[in-house]
């Protein structure tokens, strides 16, 4: 079942559509971090300003220094070590679409502990796309009941994975941390 909803959402992603999906926090909307097509799509299916910027997933902290300029050593220790699900804001953005890029060159990173996530994005070889699948300014859903339709129906493929979970899931901890290591928390 995982190995199949996995090569049913790769094929759209490289067909440059978007998904659906469950995260190790809460269900996201998603595509390739490096198809602008695609993350424009998501941007107006979220009715979403280009400048507010949205976080890239990884399967892997390895692949860090693929994305990001210069990765400062305490962020392999923040991931490794963070209780919950981390999302850290690092400037120097590379290799993906200039539309996930913040204006100060900045992007968001989670290294995903979803086995979804994980092969998905070990199959597709770039980053993916996460952001909450709500309306722009809505409240994020908890679990997959909490979706709208008009989101469920803006989409192009809906993930058949962990649906009927209605534990209640939280975005992740944002952190900013700049190359000489200094961090500030953006949401606790």
């Amino acid at each position: 079942m995982l190995k199949d909803e996995v090569a049913k959402a790769l094929k759209v992603i490289q067909d440059g559509g978007i998904i659906l999906y469950p995260t190790d926090t809460i269900w996201g909307i998603g595509c390739d971090a490096t198809n602008t097509e695609a993350v424009k799509k998501i941007f107006a299916l979220k009715q979403r300003e280009e400048a507010k910027s949205m976080i890239i997933l990884l399967d892997t902290d390895n692949k860090l220094q693929s994305y990001v300029r210069e990765v400062p050593d305490i962020a392999y220790d923040l991931i490794e070590f963070a209780e919950n699900p981390l999302t850290l804001v690092m400037p120097g953005a590379k290799n993906i679409s200039e539309a996930l890029i913040a204006a100060d060159g900045s992007v968001g990173i989670r290294v995903a502990k979803h086995p979804f996530c994980e092969q998905l994005i070990q199959r597709l070889r770039k980053p993916l796309v996460s952001t909450s699948a709500n309306i722009s300014g809505e409240p994020s859903p908890q679990n997959f009941g909490e979706i709208s339709q008009e989101i469920i129906e803006g989409v192009d493929y809906v993930v058949d994975i962990d649906q009927h979970d209605t534990s209640l899931k939280k975005p992740s901890t944002i952190m900013r941390l700049a190359p000489d290591g200094r961090f500030e928390f953006l949401r606790r």
